[in-house]
């Protein structure tokens, strides 16, 4: 579905089932997979590559380089850039901005350019990130610091644990050093 006041450019990419809402820009050289939701007043630029059930929220613009794996909410007025020196009219090399399966961004959450945002990882809103970010860490605050853990579910996991944790929703996840990882289903721990 391509609302009527969008633009899609000739040569975009759009997978079945995808939404293009009303003042939404997509430029020629973009693919977005299925079942993905792009809402009003949003940009995307050539370059730019969405996974499959990919939501976009209003007011955010998708500048070359980035890359969005399957699953990702980019929350509105997410900002994005893909330049650590911009003068006007000057070109320098776009850093890639990879968006793993899952993450999600909150409103007006800043990233910079050249990061990796982990797989179900969450960002809250207002975040400005600086670095990459672990799989399934909370982050928050300016400069963005880890502040827990979060689950598949998107509920912050339980406080403190040394090596394991349970969600509410039933998945457990196993923290090794610094990196956490999901259990098989139906392990306790």
């Amino acid at each position: 579905m391509i609302h009527p006041h969008a633009l899609v450019e000739p040569g975009a990419v759009i997978g079945a089932r995808t939404r293009i809402w009303a003042f939404a820009h997509v430029l020629g050289n973009v693919i977005i997979g299925t079942d993905g939701n792009i809402c009003d007043h949003t940009f995307i630029e050539n370059g730019v590559r969405l996974g499959d059930r990919v939501t976009v929220k209003c007011g955010v613009y998708l500048w070359d380089g980035l890359t969005a794996e399957d699953d990702v909410f980019i929350g509105p007025c997410a900002a994005f850039t893909n330049d650590l020196r911009p003068r006007s009219r000057h070109a320098c090399p776009v850093l890639p901005t990879r968006l793993l399966q899952g993450c999600s961004l909150g409103a007006n959450a800043t990233i910079l350019p050249g990061l990796t945002i982990g797989r179900w990882a969450m960002v809250a809103a207002g975040a400005v990130v600086t670095s990459d970010v672990a799989d399934y860490a909370l982050v928050m605050g300016n400069p963005a610091r880890q502040r827990g853990w979060v689950c598949l579910c998107g509920t912050k996991l339980p406080e403190p644990f040394v090596s394991t944790a349970t969600c509410h929703c039933g998945l457990s996840y196993q923290l090794q050093g610094k990196y956490l990882s999901p259990l098989p289903t139906g392990s306790e721990d």
